[in-house]
């Protein structure tokens, strides 16, 4: 089992990794769903999140997640061939936690260097939190 650590993780570069490791067969858990980040303008990425909220009927669909945790988990999913049998056993795999909880505390979070925002040249970013907070989550 893997645990990933998202804080100050672009949130693309990490569902990519956590995908290549879930369809390879592991065990992949995410802690820290909140502090993860999406790199662009404000503006920008909130037009493009709120562009989803409010495509389709509200009965109907597409519904998009306000929890931190689950919009991450559905992030992911967007890399996986989740309409195929292997996408789903890997998507199965896959688990997101908002915090850490308590029967991940003594394991060893590892974090993803390639996926940090410290690499990105413009700091412009909006974390996670920020997002679900604007969709209407708590």
């Amino acid at each position: 089992m893997i645990v990933i650590d998202g804080t100050n993780l672009i949130l693309g570069r990490l569902a990519t990794h956590v995908a290549k490791k879930a369809l390879l067969g592991e065990t992949v858990s995410v802690i820290n769903c909140e502090k993860t980040v999406i790199s662009g303008e404000k503006k920008e990425i909130l037009a493009r999140y709120r562009q989803k909220r409010e495509r389709g009927a509200p009965l109907v669909g597409p519904y998009v997640p306000r929890q931190s945790e689950r919009l991450v988990k559905r992030t992911i999913r967007g890399m996986l061939p989740y309409k195929q049998p292997k996408g789903r056993e890997a998507f199965k795999r896959v688990l997101c936690y908002k915090t850490i909880p308590k029967e991940l505390q003594d394991k060893k979070a590892e974090t993803i260097k390639e996926a940090d925002i410290s690499k990105v040249v413009h700091a412009k970013y909006l974390t996670m939190k920020d997002v679900c907070a604007f969709l209407g989550g708590k």
